[in-house]
């Protein structure tokens, strides 16, 4: 990592789902005296070559194809599950506190969130890449905001896929009823609703049906 020649150029890779943006963070990158090993226009074609380059770093946009919803947040961490102590940087235009949420408490290793209209300058995006490949944080200030506002909801913990499944139980649907809405399988479900119980305390007693009680704490924020 370079500071003052003291150490190796940091090795990134990129996946961002503009052509324009990604060949020009890739040059941005190289002329900072990063080492851009590959460039990618999607997370997946990321995940398949990471195991073989193991960068030092990772730079994602959250949303991406194939769905546009949460696929660079999803790789970020899978490469941390493969890769621990990788240095990760979301590039986003949302504000996304869930997805900060999830990684921050996804093990160690350096991360960033910046949101890319906030970027003020070059020299602002090559310091974060430098702070997070020594394993520091930057947070842009509004993803802060975000994430001091969820404290108090008990449903920040949740990850956006059992906020989709809690959603779907407070439409009434059974187990069966939200794998047939979310395409997945009903034990892939039973899991989530698990996770759900679980982080939202909901212990059970014998009496008290959880699922109902899951559903009133969802409407009630």
């Amino acid at each position: 990592m370079t500071e003052d020649g003291a150490r190796g150029a940091v090795r990134l890779v990129l996946a961002e789902d503009s052509v324009l943006l990604r060949e020009g963070l890739a040059r941005l990158f190289d002329e900072a005296g990063f080492e851009t090993l590959a460039a990618y226009g999607d997370a997946d074609a990321l995940l398949a070559d990471v195991d073989r380059l193991r960068p030092d770093l990772a730079v994602l946009d959250v949303r991406m194809p194939p769905t546009f919803r949460d696929e660079g947040v999803r790789a970020a961490l899978e490469l941390r599950r493969r890769l621990p102590g990788i240095g990760i940087l979301l590039l986003s235009q949302y504000v996304e506190g869930t997805y900060a949420q999830e990684l921050l408490a996804a093990g160690d290793g350096g991360l960033g969130y910046l949101l890319k209209d906030r970027v003020a300058s070059l020299e602002e995006l090559k310091d974060a890449v430098r702070r997070i490949s020594a394993g520091g944080t930057v947070l842009d200030p509004q993803v802060v905001r975000e994430l001091l506002a969820r404290r108090t909801d008990p449903l920040a913990s949740l990850t956006p896929r059992e906020r989709e499944v809690l959603g779907l139980m407070a439409e009434g649907r059974t187990n069966g009823g939200i794998a047939s809405a979310l395409v997945i399988g009903v034990g892939a479900v039973e899991k989530n609703v698990t996770s759900i119980f679980q982080k939202l305390g909901l212990e059970d007693s014998g009496s008290d049906h959880r699922r109902v009680l899951a559903v009133l704490r969802f409407l009630q924020h």
